[in-house]
C-alpha cells in the first residue's frame, strides 16, 4: 500500500492555536472550561492559553481540557518594548523588562516565544519600533494572522515580515471570548505537544486558516476591563512584587537558545 493510501502512514496532522485569552486576563471574562470545551468540540488539537502576564488561568485549563486537546501552558507577556507569546513555561516570566531579557528568560525554562499582533497600531506591538527587527533572530515564529487585528495592512505586513526573516508565520485567534475560539488557526504536521515537536512542526509545511470573529464580540473587551478590575484583576504592573518575586527577579543568564 502507497503512503497515499495508507493513513497510518501519513504524518500526525494538528490543528493549532498558539493566542488565546481567559477570564484570567484582564480583559476577558471567557470560563476556562468553557474556552477548552469550545477548542475540543471546534476541531483544535493544541491549544496555548496566553493570558496577560500570568499562568494560572492556563495551568487551570491544562487540567480541565478534555480528552484529545492539548493545553500548552504559555503568556502574553508585556516587555518595555512590546507584547510577547511565551509559551511552554513553567512560571510566570515578569512583566516590564526589556524584550531581550524575556527572551532569555523564556530561553532558561525551555520555552518558545513567537511575536504577536507585530504591526497593530492600536496595541503593544513590538515591530512598530524598527530596532526591534533584529530580535528576529532570537524568536520562533511571527502572527502573519491575528484574527483581531482592525485594518491598516498590519496582518499583510507581519506575513512579509515572516517570509523576509525566514520565520514560520502562524494564524492566531486572540481569542478573548468564547465565541472567539478557534476562528484562526494553524493546521501543520507532526506532534506540537513539546516545545520540540512545536518547533520541528512549525519548519513544515504550514496551513494558516484566517478566520474572523463577528466585529461586534470586542465590544465585550471594555466591559471585561471594567468588571475585572472590580474585581481586583486588573492589569499586572512592573512593580508587582508577586510577579517580581523568586528566582526570575535576579535576572536571567546569558545564555539563550541552545
Amino acid at each position: 500500500m502507497s503512503l497515499a493510501t495508507d493513513p497510518a502512514a501519513l504524518p500526525q496532522r494538528a490543528f493549532v492555536d498558539l493566542h488565546c485569552h481567559t477570564r484570567a486576563s484582564f480583559d476577558s471574562l471567557a470560563p476556562i472550561a468553557s474556552v477548552v470545551r469550545a477548542a475540543a468540540a471546534r476541531g483544535l488539537t493544541h491549544l496555548a492559553i496566553t493570558d496577560h502576564d500570568r499562568i494560572d488561568g492556563a495551568l487551570e485549563a491544562r487540567d480541565l481540557a478534555p480528552g484529545g486537546l492539548t493545553v500548552i501552558v504559555g503568556e502574553e507577556c508585556r516587555t518595555a518594548d512590546g507584547d510577547l507569546i511565551c509559551i511552554f513555561l513553567q512560571e510566570a516570566v515578569p512583566p516590564g523588562r526589556p524584550a531581550a531579557y524575556t527572551i532569555a528568560a523564556v530561553r532558561e525554562q525551555g520555552g518558545l516565544v513567537g511575536i504577536p499582533h507585530p504591526f497593530d497600531r492600536l496595541r503593544g506591538s513590538l515591530l512598530r519600533d524598527k530596532r526591534m527587527e533584529a530580535l528576529a533572530a532570537q524568536v520562533d515564529w511571527v502572527e502573519a494572522w491575528n484574527a483581531r487585528l482592525l485594518g491598516g495592512g498590519g496582518n499583510d505586513r507581519a506575513a512579509a515580515f515572516a517570509r523576509e526573516h525566514g520565520l514560520p508565520g502562524v494564524a492566531s485567534s486572540d481569542s478573548h471570548s468564547v465565541l472567539e475560539v478557534a476562528v484562526a488557526y494553524t493546521a501543520m504536521h507532526g506532534d506540537p505537544s513539546t516545545a520540540a515537536g512545536l518547533l520541528a512542526a512549525l519548519q513544515g509545511p504550514l496551513e494558516l486558516v484566517p478566520g474572523r470573529a463577528w466585529y461586534g464580540v470586542r465590544a465585550i473587551t471594555p466591559f471585561a476591563k471594567v468588571i475585572n478590575r472590580a474585581r481586583g484583576n486588573g492589569r499586572i504592573r512592573p512593580t508587582d512584587r508577586e510577579q517580581l518575586a523568586g528566582p526570575m527577579a535576579a535576572g536571567p543568564g546569558t545564555g539563550g537558545r541552545g
